[in-house]
């Protein structure tokens, strides 16, 4: 994962991986912005930006963005997390200039025009409305919000429906002139691509972006809590969350693989011990996900009523086993060796390898070798994996629950369960 950095005057960073043997590029812009950065009576603004941005600017209308993508068989796409909002795009070689053109012209230059603006508004919503009919996405966004409970962080990346019909295009002009700017931008390739050509190429058309961003970010506090919400369908979702790593702690890579051994796989513990064993559910699995200043470790499942009850025992005998009892040298050797394969086979791919570089510059500032993340996966031990399993669960718990639920687990109880 060899890669070239050049940085704009204006302070823009751009940055490219070769891959002479492929006939493709991989190309975008990577802002790091999201629904953390974003002030309570905004929330949502950034993923309606990241929606409007394709609706037309000065020299493109709507149709002419997506026609020029797909007459060169080009595919393009964007999204928006807590922390990151990316535009980005996959193409033959010869048409990589076109590629950045267009992106470069609807991050910078797209003007929110009213009736696009209008329908746009109604397909967000209609997607918030199906992230809440849908249980085991809307659960996730109750854990966050109890977890991270008065902070930007902890609110919705889509944002509440009333407060999406009310942005307007001075409203999403505002927040652009706010939020984006070369000091927080990352432009990046991968794949056949001449990394001089490309610099002149995005500074040609990015070399006039602002400098200097106008926002602040607030601290990311984890708190912990409880959510709980009957609905009539006939599972009930169940997320167990606790404080986890940010990025840039010594323990990222020790949450990741301790994960992986937890509940990462069909092999690890809890799939094991839950599905195999005791057939109580049909998905269970754990999570460890990381932002710059916190993290949210966690453990899901989707059983019935019935069986909520004798799960979640398990779940928490499972929680003060890992805590007290040395992992395996097996259980290690094979947690590593899955994070690693996973993290080199994704790195094949031109797709994911563009995501990684963006990501670690806006995160790190530069871009870490894969060897220098293969030395830290191998270095840890089942001395580690217990300490940072000790860490996680010493932490405030976050209990969330959707649908049949009725006489479940209280919080307090599983609060009494995993000190047992």
């Amino acid at each position: 994962m060899e890669a070239q950095i050049s940085t704009l005057p204006n302070g823009l960073r751009v940055v490219t991986s070769n891959r002479p043997q492929t006939e493709t590029v991989t190309l975008g812009i990577w802002v790091k912005t999201g629904s953390a950065c974003e002030r309570e009576e905004i929330n949502g603004i950034s993923h309606f930006l990241e929606h409007m941005v394709f609706k037309g600017t000065e020299k493109r209308t709507s149709l002419q963005i997506s026609e020029e993508f797909e007459d060169v068989g080009g595919q393009s796409n964007a999204y928006t997390s807590r922390e990151f909002t990316a535009f980005y795009a996959k193409m033959l070689k010869d048409d990589a200039e076109l590629a950045i053109d267009i992106l470069a012209d609807i991050v910078l230059n797209s003007n929110f025009p009213v009736e696009e603006l209008e329908k746009e508004r109604e397909v967000v919503v209609q997607e918030i409305k199906q992230t809440i009919d849908t249980p085991d996405d809307i659960i996730f966004d109750y854990l966050q919000e109890q977890a991270f409970p008065g902070q930007a962080v902890g609110r919705s990346i889509l944002g509440p429906a009333e407060k999406v019909r009310s942005y307007t295009s001075d409203t999403l002009s505002n927040y652009r002139k706010n939020n984006y700017a070369a000091e927080n931008t990352i432009v990046c390739a991968v794949g056949n691509i001449n990394h001089e050509q490309f610099v002149k190429m995005v500074e040609n058309r990015m070399g006039q972006m602002q400098r200097k961003t106008n926002f602040s970010v607030e601290n990311q506090i984890y708190k912990g809590g409880t959510f709980c919400e009957t609905r009539d369908i006939e599972q009930a979702h169940m997320v167990l969350g606790f404080q986890g790593k940010p990025y840039s702690c010594d323990n990222y890579y020790p949450a990741i693989v301790f994960s992986t051994i937890l509940g990462g796989g069909m092999s690890s513990r809890l799939f094991q011990e839950i599905r195999e064993k005791r057939g109580l559910v049909y998905s269970v699995y754990s999570f460890s996900n990381s932002h710059t200043q916190s993290g949210l470790f966690g453990i899901y499942a989707g059983t019935t009523r019935e069986e909520l009850k004798q799960l979640m025992p398990v779940v928490c005998d499972e929680i003060k086993r890992i805590r007290t009892d040395l992992v395996t040298e097996q259980e290690l050797k094979r947690a590593k060796t899955q994070l690693k394969a996973s993290m080199l086979m994704a790195l094949e791919s031109s797709s994911a390898t563009v995501e990684v570089l963006a990501r670690q510059m806006l995160i790190f500032n530069r871009v870490i070798p894969v060897e220098e993340m293969v030395e830290k996966i191998e270095r840890i031990n089942r001395e580690d994996i217990r300490n940072v399993a000790n860490q996680i669960f010493s932490s405030q718990p976050t209990y969330a629950l959707v649908g049949d639920i009725k006489g479940y687990p209280s919080y307090e109880d599983i609060q009494k369960q995993i000190k047992g």
